[in-house]
C-alpha cells in the first residue's frame, strides 16, 4: 500500500514539473510573438503634406457660417477627422471621436472634415450628434492632404505642423495620432523601427 502512495505521489510531482516546464516554454513563446506584432497604429499613406511640413492654409466655414482656420497657428493642436456619412467604419468611430475630445480637450480641438451636398451633411450631424464640432465641407481641403480613403485624420500641432497623419479604422490606431505625437515620431511603426 505504502508503495503505491509513495509511486503515485512520484507520478504526480513529474506531472507537476513537467506543467511548470510547458507554462514556461508557453510564457516565453508569448514574449516572443508580443516582440515579434508590433503595435499597429494609424496607416501613414506617403502622400500629401509629410510629418514635419506646414500644414496648407484654409480659411473655411463650417456648416452653420462659423469660420474655421485649418493649418493656421492656434492655441490647441488640432484632428482633422475626415468622414462621410455613408462611410460605415466613419459612424463607427464616431463615438471615439466625441470621447477623444472630451478626455482631450486641454490640447485637442477637432474639426471634422467632408465635401458633397451640406443637407445631407447637416442631416448627418444632426442624427449622429455632432453639433459640438466644426464640421467644414471643402474638397481642396480633402485634395491638399491627399485623402483617398476614409475615415482619416491628420494630427496638427498649434504651430500648423502636420505631427502625425494616417487611415484610422480604429480606436488604438486614432490613439495612435496622439501617441506619435507625444513621442516625436511620424508614426507608431517609426518609432518601433527606430527602437530596434
Amino acid at each position: 500500500m505504502i508503495e503505491a502512495l509513495v509511486l503515485s505521489n512520484s507520478i504526480l510531482w513529474i506531472v507537476v514539473i513537467a506543467l511548470l516546464v510547458v507554462v514556461f516554454a508557453l510564457a516565453r513563446q508569448i514574449g516572443v510573438l508580443y516582440e515579434r506584432v508590433s503595435p499597429m497604429g494609424a496607416l501613414m499613406m506617403d502622400s500629401g503634406p509629410k510629418v514635419g511640413d506646414s500644414a496648407p492654409v484654409f480659411a473655411l466655414s463650417d456648416l452653420d457660417g462659423r469660420p474655421v482656420n485649418v493649418g493656421a497657428p492656434s492655441p490647441r493642436s488640432t484632428l482633422l477627422f475626415f468622414v462621410s456619412p455613408t462611410c460605415p467604419v466613419c459612424k463607427k468611430l464616431l463615438p471615439v471621436v466625441k470621447s477623444a475630445a472630451v478626455s482631450e480637450r486641454r490640447w485637442l480641438s477637432i474639426v471634422l472634415a467632408s465635401d458633397g451636398e451640406a443637407d445631407e451633411h447637416r442631416r448627418f450631424v444632426q442624427r449622429a450628434e455632432l453639433g459640438a464640432f466644426p464640421y467644414v465641407l471643402s474638397q481642396p481641403l480633402g485634395i491638399a492632404f491627399h485623402v483617398s480613403k476614409l475615415p482619416y485624420a491628420v494630427l496638427l500641432d498649434e504651430h500648423g505642423v502636420v505631427r502625425a497623419k494616417g487611415l484610422v479604422n480604429s480606436r488604438e490606431q486614432l490613439e495612435s495620432l496622439f501617441t506619435a505625437k507625444e513621442l516625436g515620431f511620424a508614426s507608431i511603426q517609426e518609432f518601433v523601427a527606430e527602437r530596434d
